[in-house]
């Protein structure tokens, strides 16, 4: 007998729980997965490849190595599956799950996911300071202490609350709020992290902790519906909190702006005299189906041009932020020494645009960050749809 380790191939309790999972039975082993993975062509085991390592009984193989962290969860694979397989939440936050229990987990994503814990937000920022980013020109007003009772309640999130650069996009919001006579309101330092991205990065307790946090807070007071700038936070009221019985009616901003089109059109004077393209968020599109809503709010704007990048709606590729993503910058970069903001970046480029318009706050960091490596792309700005609005009003 050789000296080489001979590892145990006895399915584990994920591997056991998959395994007894009817929708990964229907997998036929096409690839597809693995082949529109962002980065299925550099890990060990892309999709396909983890499922067939359910099926033959090898799946140690898969929880020996960590290149299953390169999982953005974008949900492309999900979205092309032929036989409509839920490979982003079956397999990859379940594999993921059992990889933290293990211990093997990239140290950036440990921090965050300990940072939300404690904090109640992956940077790892006081709470006291979520409203920080309110000016006094702003009107934003606090429920609980303005008010107990509002038609939206705004959920602001964690990257427009404490990211420097993402800051402008909530006070631009805002601005559109109240140029639209909304009556609304924040929950302020009593909001905690969504969770969504927690959830899909394999934390599952940590994501129930923290929806249950956001739905006392919730239940204090009266609103007739959830509004939020972000996307993953959309996603997790419209779709994960209703699996813990926590159910309020949410749109993502997009949604609700363009269903204000017509009173906003008159308050759009100012020409911005530029070609926009715009990123498909994978949580609100891809994953969501919202498409539409965003292009009609850039159509209203005048003197936009909006031109389309190659991969759109849902073919649109990913920021690289969701999943975890976010907080595994160093691993990524180490593992494919690319990111994906820059695929994107050349994308917008080449589609001839001036502005790239984003509407989630990951987004926007990562691609301006994006814009200073990408060849011919130091023109190019990086504006979310709420700036571009409020930018029209001046």
């Amino acid at each position: 007998m050789s000296g080489a380790a001979v590892l145990d191939t006895a399915p584990n309790a994920t591997a056991q729980g998959l395994l007894g999972d009817p929708e990964l039975w229907h997998c036929i082993q096409c690839g597809t997965c693995s082949g529109i993975c962002p980065f299925g062509y550099l890990m060990d085991f892309p999709p396909s490849k983890m499922i067939a390592a359910l099926r033959s009984e090898t799946y140690q193989k898969v929880m020996a190595a960590d290149t299953v962290w390169m999982c953005i969860a974008c949900s492309a694979c999900t979205t092309a599956c032929p036989t409509k397989i839920p490979i982003t939440v079956n397999l990859m936050s379940r594999t993921k799950e059992e990889l933290l229990l293990e211990g093997n987990i990239p140290s950036e994503l440990q921090a965050a996911l300990e940072n939300s814990q404690r904090y109640g937000n992956p940077m790892g920022e006081s709470p006291r300071k979520r409203t920080q980013w309110i000016q006094e020109t702003d009107q934003v007003p606090f429920m609980g202490k303005d008010t107990r009772e509002a038609d939206i309640l705004w959920f602001v999130g964690d990257y427009p609350s404490f990211h420097t650069g993402v800051q402008p996009t909530a006070r631009a919001f805002a601005r559109l709020l109240n140029a639209l006579g909304v009556n609304f309101a924040i929950l302020g330092n009593d909001e905690q992290s969504d969770g969504d991205s927690q959830r899909l990065a394999g934390e599952r307790g940590l994501f129930e902790m923290l929806a249950e946090k956001n739905a006392r807070a919730f239940g204090k007071y009266t609103f007739n519906m959830i509004v939020t700038t972000d996307p993953h936070a959309y996603n997790a009221f419209k779709n994960a909190y209703p699996e813990l019985d926590i159910r309020y009616p949410a749109q993502h901003y997009t949604q609700f702006l363009a269903e204000r089109l017509e009173q906003l059109k008159p308050l759009l004077k100012r020409e911005l005299q530029a070609k926009v393209t715009y990123h498909d968020p994978c949580y609100l599109g891809r994953v969501n189906g919202v498409y539409d809503e965003p292009r009609a709010l850039l159509s209203a704007i005048p003197g936009i041009t909006l031109v389309e990048m190659v991969h759109n709606r849902s073919t649109s590729l990913c920021c690289g932020g969701g999943g975890g993503g976010m907080w595994m910058d160093g691993f990524q970069w180490e593992k494919a020494g690319v990111r994906l903001s820059e695929w994107r970046v050349r994308e917008a480029v080449r589609a001839g645009a001036d502005i790239l318009a984003v509407a989630c706050p990951y987004e926007k960091p990562r691609f301006e960050d994006a814009t200073k490596t990408v060849k011919g792309a130091d023109k190019l700005l990086v504006k979310d749809l709420s700036e571009l609005l409020a930018d029209a009003m001046e």
